[in-house]
């Protein structure tokens, strides 16, 4: 399918608006109300943690002479949405950063979550749901998912207001994927679709589009961010073939091109096997026993096997025939590499 037929995307998919984006909190807090499952004695700053939230409750306990299994130290983070509001709540992921095994049952006391900033944005506190479990004891235990890491659903409630920055004037739209080509399209659909002012978008480089909000939008900044929003542009989709060696994945465009090529592939198996032969002496003889190694080698080299190809073929259809043939994923990883060394390959060959 040639990418000219490939449906249009809304700039709200391409784009990110410049000063509209999340944040991340982080903050440290305690699990408490486990089943034995908490932090052990090795762990000491949990102990510390909990002795020092109990003094500011009016409790006076050394550190050293604190000894409970029933409470695990958690790093806690959520994401701050971009205009939230004081009032608002976020979820929450707490992963215990001790020896605790389990944190299913557990409930988070009152977390601070700051920013990067050093400022308090929420604080956090509820159950946490650890969509796994542990059972059993020693070795006759059996473990579901991560019982280590849980979520407190609508667990944080937000104290400040997210440091966003609203549009205003100039609205700055970043390219999730900088290419000048959808850079351009953008620029055109937008002079084209607010045609009172002249020519209000630019392209800045590859990733950044500016673009004036038009007089008639002066008052209405929101409006014509969702107005941008909507718009449809044909973003330019570069051919790219990602292998991954690991697992043998492939993942490719379909409007990735072919040379014409003649493609022979086949297979050539060493097999080397060694089998031991007890030598035993008669009896009442003067000999031992002696163990004698015999070794095989037997080579098989299969016949090859061969896709011609002719002009304008496609990957798909390369996959296809190979498939066809009994390639195995990592046959078709092999043929692509060469055939991108070979300059048949009319795509970006990326290996992660």
């Amino acid at each position: 399918m040639a990418a000219s037929l490939l449906p249009a995307a809304r700039l709200k998919d391409l784009v990110t608006i410049e000063g509209v984006r999340d944040n991340q909190l982080i903050g440290y807090g305690l699990v408490v109300g486990l089943a034995g499952t908490g932090d052990r004695r090795q762990t000491m700053f949990s102990a510390q943690s909990l002795t020092n939230m109990l003094e500011r409750m009016g409790v006076s306990v050394p550190p050293t002479a604190i000894r409970v299994n029933n409470t695990a130290a958690v790093m806690v983070t959520a994401t701050l949405p971009p205009f939230a509001q004081p009032g608002s709540r976020l979820d929450v992921t707490a992963a215990a950063i001790g020896d605790c095994s389990n944190l299913q049952g557990g409930i988070l006391v009152l977390t601070s979550l700051r920013g990067a900033d050093g400022q308090v944005y929420a604080v956090a506190q509820g159950p946490v749901m650890t969509g796994g479990f542990v059972a059993g004891k020693s070795g006759n235990s059996q473990t579901v998912n991560h019982p280590t890491v849980g979520r407190a659903p609508a667990g944080a409630i937000v104290e400040r207001a997210a440091p966003s920055v609203a549009p205003k004037g100039v609205i700055r739209l970043q390219l999730r994927q900088s290419d000048f080509t959808t850079t351009a399209r953008i620029v055109e659909a937008v002079n084209k679709s607010f045609p009172v002012d002249k020519d209000p978008a630019r392209a800045e480089n590859s990733g950044v589009v500016a673009v004036a909000v038009p007089s008639d939008y002066s008052a209405r900044t929101v409006e014509f961010v969702s107005a941008l929003e909507n718009l449809t542009v044909d973003a330019d989709r570069p051919a790219r073939v990602v292998i991954n060696e690991r697992t043998g994945t492939i993942v490719l465009g379909k409007d990735v091109r072919v040379a014409p090529v003649a493609i022979l592939h086949g297979n050539l198996s060493v097999e080397i096997q060694t089998t031991v032969n007890v030598s035993q002496p008669s009896p009442l003889a003067q000999g031992t026993t002696q163990a004698t190694p015999q070794t095989t080698t037997a080579a098989r080299e299969e016949k090859a096997r061969n896709v011609i190809l002719k002009q304008g073929a496609t990957v798909e259809e390369l996959v296809r025939a190979l498939a066809a043939i009994g390639s195995t994923p990592r046959d078709v990883i092999a043929i692509l590499q060469n055939l991108r060394s070979a300059g048949a390959l009319e795509a970006e060959v990326e290996v992660i």
